[in-house]
């Protein structure tokens, strides 16, 4: 059987359409995955800023609180030891100590309102506010971030992105949100028996006195 030279023409050209259509796919694909993982960084980029500036405040936090006698040192010590996690490790270690940190904060801001004279301090309500502005701003870009994260996911995880994607070493990403055993509030210890702010050790004693005959 003779094979024309004209139809010999026509399945060489269908052969190259094909594969100028899948390369032009492969390249398409390859591109999107650019732009997905892009977002995604330049999202994570902003959470690493504003991790950073809490890093930044957190001493001086602990430095105006600290001078009170009275106050309760296991949650500054808690902050403390979990200030380098925000600022080092993965995404999934970042997220559980930024969650421990904010917790560890509300304790100390909710505190404070028993102490008068530093909730009144001009120091201690600006770095609360810087605080609370970060978190803010935390919870915000997070919401672009992960979202960004599930449609990188998705698309290197998918058909038929998932048999490129490992070709071009694109690896599935984390979203930045802590364990669920780790998402529940830290428990800090404030002390009933701890002397209250303006109160003498004497009045102190008096009131458990007075409870104690009261039983």
């Amino acid at each position: 059987m003779v094979i024309s030279m004209g139809l010999i023409t026509d399945i060489a050209i269908a052969v190259i359409v094909l594969l100028a259509a899948f390369v032009l796919g492969v390249i398409v694909m390859y591109n999107g995955f650019i732009s997905r993982r892009n977002r995604v960084q330049d999202a994570w980029a902003q959470i690493d800023v504003q991790l950073k500036r809490r890093y930044d405040l957190i001493p001086n936090l602990v430095n105006t609180v600290k001078g009170y006698r009275d106050f309760e040192k296991s949650v500054l010590t808690t902050v403390t030891q979990l200030r380098s996690s925000i600022v080092s490790g993965s995404v999934q270690d970042k997220a559980t100590a930024n969650n421990k940190i904010s917790q560890a904060l509300k304790s100390i801001f909710a505190v404070a309102e028993n102490y008068p004279e530093l909730k009144a301090s001009d120091n201690f309500k600006q770095l609360q506010s810087s605080l609370e502005d970060t978190e803010d701003k935390i919870a915000f870009v997070r919401t672009s971030y992960n979202d960004y994260v599930l449609d990188y996911n998705n698309a290197i995880q998918q058909f038929p992105g998932n048999l490129f994607a490992g070709m071009f070493n694109f690896q599935r990403t984390d979203f930045f949100q802590a364990p669920e055993e780790e998402r529940a509030a830290i428990k800090v210890d404030f002390s009933d028996s701890a002397q209250q702010p303006g109160q003498s050790p004497k009045k102190a004693q008096t009131k458990k006195g007075s409870a104690s005959k009261q039983k």
